[in-house]
């Protein structure tokens, strides 16, 4: 029987990324616009030293601009994490820009992580998980051995589309856009990419993706914004439902470890609501999740193992 594996990652999209998605304008030169790396960072990397866990995380290129980001990036990979690429400027309209934009958004991002990783990420996970043919295309050209962005959930696709619309009925316009309705019928658990990218390959393909996680049955969102928001009561549930599958895929946000009240939120809190939630109520969640996990018999690996350990299969 196959061994169980499990990964964490975490999505290092700073303050203004979430503004973008609400329609919202972050002030410049407001210090709490850098808390992920500021306040997250080293509170994920202390909880994930603690919990003995290896993590994966998405990187933003034009973040290693900054020092202090940089030096926190470097610390992570000190301490045997993996740094992967989550392109240059985290643009959310990434699919429908040319492809040489599209391309340099990659390549740009890939130099800019291996700044801080010290070689070449091997992996990439699209803004807002949307992905087309043409990216793969890119990615591929690349040299990029993984993806991690395909979201085969039909309760994010809709929640993302009906929030789109009732911010714009607000009058604001979200920066994140819809994916295909057809990656909903996408495989669940790693596979081959094929053509389209929702289906395996039918020969031997050459780029493994690594699904976002789903429950298995209802396919309901296994990522930070449900299971760290929902507390130890949801978490629980879903992680018992999700429990089976051969990869569970974890995907977490730097907001995940940050609060309203302990990093000065309170005006981007009332639009996203999971940072109402203590910085402590999520850790403990997060460890009570990895503890279910390991009770279940998975053994934690950064993405880029899990990806190696598909393709040996």
């Amino acid at each position: 029987m196959a061994e169980r594996l499990a990964a964490l990652s975490v999505d290092l999209d700073e303050i203004p990324n979430y503004y973008a998605i609400h329609g919202l304008t972050a002030a410049a030169d407001d210090e709490r616009t850098r808390a992920v790396y500021a306040r997250a960072v080293p509170r994920f990397r202390e909880l994930f030293a603690e919990l003995g866990v290896p993590c994966t995380f998405f990187v933003i290129g034009q973040d290693m601009a900054d020092e202090r980001a940089l030096a926190e990036a470097r610390m992570l990979a000190a301490a045997g994490h993996e740094l992967g690429n989550h392109t240059q400027n985290h643009r959310y309209d990434l699919t429908r820009v040319g492809r040489a934009d599209m391309k340099r958004e990659v390549t740009e991002g890939i130099e800019s992580v291996a700044k801080a990783f010290g070689r070449a990420p091997a992996g990439f996970r699209a803004p807002g998980y949307t992905i087309t043919d043409e990216l793969f295309e890119v990615l591929a050209e690349c040299g990029v051995a993984y993806d991690s962005s395909v979201f085969p959930c039909p309760a994010y696709w809709s929640a993302k589309t009906a929030m789109i619309g009732l911010i714009r009925a607000r009058g604001r316009r979200s920066h994140s856009i819809v994916d295909t309705p057809a990656v909903l019928t996408a495989p669940a658990d790693p596979y081959r990419i094929g053509d389209p990218y929702w289906k395996r390959a039918t020969t031997e393909g050459t780029m493994v993706e690594l699904p976002i996680g789903v429950t298995r049955g209802a396919r309901l969102p296994y990522i930070g914004t449900s299971v760290m928001a929902g507390g130890p009561t949801v978490a629980k549930a879903l992680t018992a439902m999700i429990a089976g599958r051969p990869l569970v895929n974890l995907e977490l946000h730097g907001v995940d470890l940050l609060g309203a009240r302990e990093d000065g939120l309170e005006a981007l809190a009332k639009h996203q609501r999971d940072l109402s939630v203590s910085v402590e109520s999520k850790r403990s969640t997060l460890r009570s999740v990895v503890e279910q996990l390991r009770a279940q018999g998975y053994r934690f690996v950064t993405l880029f193992e899990a990806a190696r350990a598909h393709m040996a299969r």
